[in-house]
């Protein structure tokens, strides 16, 4: 069946006292936009760190290179696996309450898969540690916006939230709960645009190659030596 979102938010506002209005989504808009805006400034600094930093390994050595494949391979699940949730969520956060497809299985599965595009961008560098390093800042940016949109959703959808946070976990999947739609309404730009949101993962193995470059041809310093 198609999803009809008209009804489905006036369902919705029948169980829930508080409608989703137009304040509302503008207060998700800027959430939206201050990620954004964190994720930029996250990256700026992450790379800055990365141009005077290096992998301890030497390049193609037993370490390093399956240190980078596992990184590459995250990325690629983390652009596909973002495009998936896209599907599901792209345009109805801020009318309707999603919890069908990935949405079904983990109350934040899009950053889910940033968290694990994070990862494999760090490990482009051939290290362990900043891969961590990476993660661990994608976890700092993320996690509070995070609460803030559920603090959203608690606010606008106060008794279907609850249920739904009741009974899905947070990130880890489980994937017991999994139930889908048989059809889904696809709005083709949110996707575009989702997948285009997820090019620096994959830029990453490009700079990293250029950035080791520079290093090996002494045209950048080495500070540091990651394990």
């Amino acid at each position: 069946m198609h999803l009809d979102l008209k009804s489905t938010t006036a369902r919705q506002q029948a169980a829930d006292p508080r409608p989703v209005g137009v304040s509302s989504r503008a207060a998700l808009s800027a959430l939206q936009h201050r990620r954004r805006r964190s994720v930029a400034v996250g990256l700026s600094v992450l790379l800055g760190l990365a141009l005077f930093t290096g992998s301890h390994w030497g390049e193609g050595s037993w370490p390093r290179l399956p240190i980078e494949t596992i990184g590459l391979v995250l990325i690629v699940i983390a652009i596909v696996g973002r495009g998936w949730c896209s599907l599901y969520i792209g345009g109805r956060k801020a009318t309707e309450l999603v919890t069908t497809g990935p949405y079904s299985i983990s109350r934040n599965p899009l950053y889910g898969f940033s968290f694990m595009g994070s990862l494999g961008v760090g490990l482009q560098s051939g290290s362990l540690l900043l891969g961590l390093v990476f993660l661990l800042a994608a976890m700092a940016i993320f996690l509070p916006l995070i609460a803030r949109e559920e603090s959203f959703l608690d606010y606008a959808m106060p008794r279907r939230f609850d249920a739904y946070r009741r009974a899905t976990p947070l990130l880890w999947p489980r994937p017991s709960l999994w139930r889908t739609p048989e059809e889904l309404t696809v709005r083709p730009s949110l996707f575009l645009r989702t997948l285009s949101d997820g090019l620096p993962f994959i830029l990453a193995w490009p700079l990293f190659g250029g950035i080791d470059a520079l290093q090996s041809g002494g045209l950048l310093p080495v500070l540091l030596r990651w394990p």
